[in-house]
């Protein structure tokens, strides 16, 4: 039965999609909703609608839109005054199916349905050649276009060559259907590039200069070029001539610089940062016998003189690599441009960078200590709680009985007891940590983006000290009114009161023990979180939010941990001592006093508390750090967070801007296909009419 049904359901969405009127235009071109990763056609009236808006000529009672109508006014494309009208001709042939030199409406909605197929690149440029609509491109077909490209005017395409021949029989009689003639096109480039050096070996050596060189990856294989690589097409050969072993190699290198960086992540076990050298990456590359050790040469070697060293990071690839749409998995709210380039960071730039931090920063600590609050509360009064100094004050069995025994008797408000003073100090103690880390770490980052172990410490140690001017006087304030709640009947304390009885000095009481915790806390942390997100990326270097979250929180496991010893000091130096209970002059009075009447296990009180705090406060607080920077983008020309984005090649439908709202369906990708013939088919054409010859003299 179920099998009837869908076979009937199948049968009516098939019916659906073939419905014509009697004019012959589709009632409908909507996709079917299982066509995944395709683009959603536009319905037929909104696509009669644009049509309408766009057709300048009516013939027979019916609108047809012309050439300059649909490449120019409709596309955008060929926009100059004076435009190459042959140019526009050629392309408008695409969808002109009926080849009568004008575009109906079903000829415009076919071609809006093609541009939703996977493979509309390919079956673009098959009718950009298939001029007559045949369904097979003739040798005359394919050299009429050719010809008018200004590739080939730049270097000519030799269409007697074997290659041709191969494809189109020795009398070059023979058609070529779609599907061969997408292998054809795919190999026809590299074709062109060894016709080309043929054409500067002159003398038929095997070599040419490096001049030569650079003007054939300047021209034919422009598509592969990354700024990086176009400064040091001439370098590469080492001011030698160029033999065509190495000008195959140095091609195939560009077009498989995806393998080349799952080799060197191979090689360094997941890491970017690792710096791999020329043997290790031979090793690796073994295993795949598409990468010859020339290519590791030159790769090596183009790393070489980019960036002034012999060993190969993750980063090199990238400045190697073809560019590419980098997937931009969270919306940007703003994408603001504050420097053209890292040239233009000084020194006001980098001010308004660490503001820009401090502020998110600001906004993250609050999200995070917010979220972790509870937890704080039953840390700090299971940390006070002191065995031996006063009789019946043991009032907690563990932090979840002093979690029940909190809710019960004061409600579940007093989870939150002390909240604000907690969040107005949080703010910029949270804010100023993560902008020294990220300064220092900057500054202690090479060119290639790698920054050592030592480093990476040193960068939190600094961050845990610069919080401290905030954190003590949050935290003297924060712990006074936790544990106000403890005495039943005492008097109602505010943040102000306690501020005014301990005055400005006393607001730094226990600073030495804030030191002693922030700053190994800290040396600890952000090592293991910056690691740990490493090893959390997927393959293309990208971090999902959850990854961030669950990094954030292995970080604070260690660090909250073993600093738990200096956390106690503190809080046993900044409680106000009730009768009975004993009193510490410094640090290490605390130390041995704790030690002496409470044993070793006092230094260890609250440690799953702090940790089931530490770990998700700082889970909850780096995630919206790093979320915000995504969001709200400010580009100051530094580093950007590492993991915010992937270079992972996208789909059209991915990659495409929508820009003109008249762009539906399937024509939201238009523009980018016909960029796509130019820069991975070089079928680009002249864009300026010809100059009309001077006049013969009379």
């Amino acid at each position: 039965m179920f099998l009837i049904l869908n076979m009937a359901s199948s049968m009516e969405k098939m019916e659906y999609l073939v419905k014509y009127t009697k004019e012959g235009i589709f009632t409908h071109a909507a996709c079917s909703a299982e066509d995944t990763g395709r683009l959603k056609r536009a319905g037929t009236d909104k696509l009669l609608s644009i049509f309408e808006q766009y057709a300048s000529l009516e013939k027979d009672g019916q609108k047809y839109m012309t050439p300059t109508d649909f490449i120019r006014n409709f596309l955008g494309w060929f926009k100059e005054d004076n435009f190459n009208p042959e140019s526009v001709k050629l392309l408008a042939g695409i969808i002109d199916t009926s080849k009568d030199g004008l575009i109906s409406f079903p000829e415009f909605q076919a071609f809006e349905g093609q541009l939703c197929a996977p493979d509309a690149l390919y079956h673009t440029a098959f009718q950009l050649f298939d001029a007559r609509g045949s369904g097979a491109v003739s040798f005359e077909e394919f050299k009429e276009v050719i010809t008018h490209t200004t590739l080939h005017q730049q270097i000519e395409f030799d269409c007697d060559s074997d290659f041709v021949k191969l494809y189109f029989g020795k009398d070059r009689k023979r058609l070529i259907p779609y599907h061969e003639f997408s292998q054809f096109i795919h190999d026809f480039r590299e074709e062109h590039a060894v016709q080309a050096f043929k054409r500067y070996d002159k003398t038929g050596t095997g070599f040419i200069t490096p001049v030569g060189f650079n003007s054939i990856m300047m021209t034919i294989k422009h598509h592969l070029l990354t700024p990086q690589v176009k400064d040091n097409l001439v370098a590469v050969a080492d001011g030698q001539n160029v033999s065509f072993p190495f000008f195959m190699a140095f091609n195939s290198l560009l077009n498989n610089m995806e393998l080349i960086k799952r080799i060197y992540l191979q090689a360094s076990n997941g890491s970017r940062t690792a710096e791999v050298t020329k043997e290790e990456f031979l090793q690796s590359a073994q295993m795949m016998s598409q990468i010859t050790p020339l290519e590791v040469d030159i790769l090596f070697k183009l790393s070489g003189l980019i960036q002034q060293t012999n060993r190969l990071v993750y980063a090199d690839l990238q400045a190697m690599a073809p560019e590419q749409y980098m997937k931009q998995v969270t919306k940007k709210y703003t994408d603001i441009k504050a420097v053209e380039s890292p040239d233009q960071r000084g020194a006001l730039i980098q001010v308004l960078e660490s503001v820009y931090r401090f502020s998110l920063g600001s906004v993250a600590g609050a999200v995070g200590a917010t979220a972790v609050y509870p937890i704080d509360l039953v840390k700090t009064r299971m940390q006070n709680q002191r065995t031996g100094s006063f009789i019946g004050e043991l009032m907690y069995k563990n932090s979840f009985d002093c979690f029940k025994k909190v809710v019960r008797f004061e409600g579940f408000s007093g989870l939150y007891r002390g909240l604000i003073p907690q969040l107005v100090g949080v703010a910029p103690e949270k804010a100023i940590k993560l902008t020294v880390n990220d300064l220092v770490r900057d500054k202690l980052t090479s060119k290639q983006g790698t920054i050592p172990i030592w480093a990476e410490v040193l960068a939190g140690g600094c961050a845990g000290g610069s919080q401290v001017v905030f954190t003590n006087p949050l935290e003297i304030v924060k712990i006074r009114l936790q544990v106000a709640g403890e005495i039943a009947g005492g008097r109602s304390i505010s943040a102000i009161g306690v501020i005014k009885d301990l005055g400005f000095m006393g607001l730094y009481k226990g600073a030495r023990a804030c030191f002693l915790r922030d700053i190994p806390f800290s040396c600890i942390y952000f090592p293991v979180y910056a690691h740990s997100k490493q090893l959390l990326a997927d393959e293309n270097g990208y971090n999902a939010p959850y990854t961030l979250l669950v990094a954030g929180a292995i970080g604070g496991v260690p660090a909250a941990s073993l600093t738990t010893p200096a956390d106690v000091i503190k809080t046993r130096l900044q409680v106000a001592a009730r009768a009975g209970q004993t009193t510490y002059t410094g640090v290490f009075d605390a130390a041995r006093k704790i030690y002496s009447e409470e044993g070793m296990k006092a230094f260890w009180k609250g440690a799953p508390a702090r940790v089931f705090r530490s770990s998700p406060q700082f889970g909850v607080t780096l995630l919206t750090y790093e979320l915000l920077q995504r969001v709200f983008y400010v580009d100051f020309g530094g580093l950007r967070p590492a993991g915010s984005e992937t270079s992972a090649p996208l789909s059209l439908t991915e990659a495409v801007k929508q820009e003109n709202p008249a762009h539906v369906g399937g024509y939201r990708v238009a523009v980018p296909i016909l960029e796509g013939l130019e820069t991975k088919f070089g079928l680009a054409f002249p864009r300026h009419a010809p100059t009309p010859a001077p006049a013969a003299a009379s």
